[in-house]
């Protein structure tokens, strides 16, 4: 059953670096009560396949040190198999149907913020969403944080630190592989206004855009927080919309 005052799933997208983990990281300063009140957010758990990804290049250099084939990944970065995308969401959709297994009421107390991003060279959102459990998608809505990709590419050049490569916020990609993997999207494909519902792998999911481009999610404080309200909200109203309608 959806709560009345937070939303039970929020699917966080957009191209890398387009301020995705700094709007998570702005929700976790965030009091839990001004959280629901302006965000609809409770207490969360973020599931993120980034750290999963990164596991299987670490796993491969360790593979290749120790003299045996990489499983996942090429020497230059990229995956052995395309299906390998498919499979983060399939692990997206894991992780997710284990916390509810867990925890039959898991959405009285949590709102789960799933994060991922996907351009059209790897199939983009719609072969993503193709992938994605119908259960978690019925209780979900999508916020979608909208950048062109020279802004993504300005802020992923901009966010690299050698010293923590694998961390949420300072990760970052050469500027040859951003532009393969993420220079076009076909989000606008699935999406034409800035907000609205979407038929994802059969199932009608409420969704708005955060406009990003002027990069609110650097700058953070109040402007973030007004901006990030007023999108939830309109999300908000979406959201209860479709649930009693």
């Amino acid at each position: 059953m959806i709560q009345d005052d937070r939303f039970d799933i929020l699917i966080l997208l957009g191209r890398p670096a387009s301020g995705k983990s700094e709007i998570i990281d702005f929700l976790r300063r965030t009091e839990p009560a001004e959280r629901i009140r302006r965000f609809h957010i409770g207490e969360f758990e973020v599931i993120d396949d980034f750290p999963m990804l990164w596991a299987w290049f670490e796993e491969d250099r360790l593979l290749e040190n120790m003299g045996h084939e990489r499983l996942h990944t090429a020497t230059d970065g990229y995956f052995n198999k395309p299906y390998l995308w498919d499979l983060l969401i399939k692990r997206i959709g894991l992780e997710y149907e284990k916390r509810i297994t867990r925890d039959p009421r898991y959405h009285d107390k949590y709102t789960a913020l799933v994060e991922f991003s996907r351009g059209s060279e790897h199939g983009g959102y719609g072969r993503a969403f193709a992938n994605l459990d119908t259960r978690l998608l019925g209780r979900a809505a999508v916020l979608y944080v909208d950048v062109s990709f020279d802004e993504s590419l300005r802020k992923n050049r901009k966010r690299y630190d050698p010293k923590d490569p694998g961390s949420i916020l300072r990760h970052s990609l050469p500027d040859e592989k951003l532009r393969r993997l993420y220079g076009d999207t076909d989000w606008e494909d699935l999406a034409e206004a800035d907000s609205g519902n979407i038929d994802l792998n059969g199932v009608t999911v409420p969704y708005a855009v955060f406009g990003n481009e002027d990069d609110v999610t650097t700058k953070g404080g109040a402007a973030l927080g007004d901006r990030l309200e007023e999108t939830c909200m309109r999300l908000w109203k979406i959201y209860m919309e479709h649930s009693t309608g």
